[in-house]
């Protein structure tokens, strides 16, 4: 196995938690920081903290933040991007490092 699928095979099951507390249940999210592989998939808080931003709208909300874009550049950093009130775009994954979905403007994304 090829240490780009190696990678992210690691990080996938994090990134995979993350992205189901974030549709289902985003007031949870602290949580996540008791996922096995968060160590290993948040080598330091500046990772992680600005996403509790979107979760904590999602979750005054009421409503749920959606991946519009899952990925991975150099085989294991994640690049899944998430937005509020998303509902009507559809998410895109890439086996590398994702594209920008269309109708999406590229200088409207952080890619």
């Amino acid at each position: 196995m090829g240490q780009a699928r190696l990678g992210r095979r690691l990080g996938a099951p994090f990134d995979d938690h993350v992205c189901q507390l974030l549709a289902e249940r985003p007031g949870d999210l602290v949580g996540a920081s008791a996922h096995p592989d968060y160590a290993l998939a948040v080598p330091t808080p500046d990772h992680f903290l600005p996403l509790l931003y979107t979760a904590g709208l999602a979750a005054q909300d009421e409503g749920n933040a959606k991946a519009w874009l899952r990925g991975y550049a150099m085989g294991s950093l994640s690049m899944t991007a998430y937005g509020v009130g998303m509902d009507g775009l559809g998410c895109r994954e890439g086996d590398g490092a994702a594209t920008v979905p269309e109708g999406v403007p590229a200088d409207q994304s952080n890619i």
